[in-house]
């Protein structure tokens, strides 16, 4: 405690030589946390939108979810044969272990116009198929979701999301009621539940139609589809991922020596794809933050030798009223420890305030990344330690009689 005390006023007695040595700890923390920090935002983000899909759901979609193929891996998934509505029929067909299959495709954002009120141009459109509702956890509100009927028929009606049908349809009820999209007339069938904004978006605004419809209405030589499949239950998931790949391999007439032509994609593995791509980032920034670390180590040493030279008298009175050597360690051991620490607490919270900009900015929930603040803290005092030891040995290993002779 008195050794702690003295390293607060050693610090306070020299507040600018201080602040600039422990400038370069916090440089290196600020680093670490910021980047952290808005990792975490973007995993937090990243888990809570793929969960929405379902831990018991996976997509088979003709490219990667996240893409990091170099160019001529690029140029071999361009050349796999598009997913199309039969396929995903026929496997709804086939399959035993799933609960529901689903096909769907995305065609534009566009404007959404009733009687009441005209929507921006950026509605989300989707085609969708009845096994889509249960598979994306998209629950009926008010109404009725997608029939079969609706499929076969390729009829114009839609579903709409709650936020969308509350500002087309400030005044009652939407189900029943015409639109207009993309100037085509539809009638509205049901209303889902809200789920809320992401991203700085409203993923509840946005309309569904039978994919046929869709298809119809928007061209399909071009476009692939993706097939949502959800198991019966957790126990049977990965069995039914499998039954999944072997029948649609069968039914894309994939011979055996080939590898699949389509991509199946869960929460788990895209999170782990996450995972993945932000470690070379983090790696990085490690790297980048031990030179600064590293630099600010080194600064601390010399300012920490230039506090032995000054404070030799008051050394050699120490030594002559009884202090031990170790005593003298201890204090300027905890003087470098101190300042690292400093550097280290003002560097955690101003990278908690950056990387949380990161969920501001997008209107996400900050986050607090507790086990990335004491690993921080963690190294400022390795640093201390380090760094202040050599100083911490000279002072100690000072000449009493010499220490008291010097002015």
């Amino acid at each position: 405690r008195e050794s702690f005390h003295m390293a607060i006023g050693a610090v306070a007695a020299h507040k600018l030589r201080s602040a600039l040595t422990l400038l370069g700890v916090l440089v290196g923390v600020f680093s670490i946390i910021v980047v952290m920090t808005a990792m975490r935002v973007m995993q937090s983000y990243v888990e809570s939108e793929l969960s929405q899909l379902g831990d018991q759901t996976f997509m088979v979609r003709k490219y990667p979810m996240i893409l990091f193929n170099r160019p001529e891996g690029l140029e071999k998934l361009r050349r796999r044969k598009n997913i199309t509505l039969q396929e995903g029929l026929r496997l709804q067909e086939s399959v035993t272990l799933a609960r529901a299959v689903g096909v769907e495709a995305d065609f534009w954002a566009g404007q959404v116009e009733t009687r009441y009120k005209r929507t921006a141009p950026d509605v989300r459109l989707s085609g969708e198929t009845p096994g889509s509702l249960p598979a994306h956890n998209w629950i009926v509100q008010d109404g009725r979701g997608l029939a079969d009927a609706d499929v076969e028929g390729a009829r114009d009606v839609c579903v709409l999301g709650n936020s969308l049908a509350k500002t087309i349809f400030p005044t009652g009820s939407a189900v029943g009621e015409p639109v207009k999209i993309n100037g085509v007339n539809y009638t509205v069938v049901g209303v889902l539940q809200a789920k809320g904004g992401s991203l700085g978006g409203n993923q509840d605004k946005f309309v569904v139609i039978p994919i046929t419809t869709g298809l119809n209405r928007f061209g399909y030589v071009w476009r692939s589809l993706t097939i949502l499949v959800q198991a019966r239950d957790r126990a049977s998931y990965d069995a039914c991922v499998e039954e999944a790949r072997g029948l649609l391999r069968i039914i894309r007439k994939t011979p055996p020596t080939e590898p699949d032509s389509f991509e199946i994609a869960s929460n788990d593995s895209l999170i782990a794809q996450f995972n993945a791509f932000t470690l070379t980032v983090r790696v990085g920034v490690a790297v980048v933050s031990s030179i600064a670390l590293l630099a600010a180590g080194i600064g601390i040493m010399n300012i920490m030798l230039v506090s032995v030279t000054e404070r030799t008298r008051e050394i050699g009175i120490r030594r002559a009223v009884g202090a031990k050597k170790r005593n003298i360690m201890t204090q300027f051991i905890i003087e470098a420890i101190v300042l690292c620490e400093i550097g280290g607490v003002i560097g955690v919270l101003c990278g908690i305030l950056g990387g949380n900009a990161t969920a501001w900015f997008f209107k996400l929930d900050p986050v607090i990344p507790f086990d990335w603040i004491v690993l921080g803290l963690l190294i400022c005092s390795v640093v201390g330690i380090v760094f202040g030891t050599y100083p911490a040995y000279k002072a100690a290993n000072l000449d009493p009689i010499e220490s008291l002779r010097y002015e």
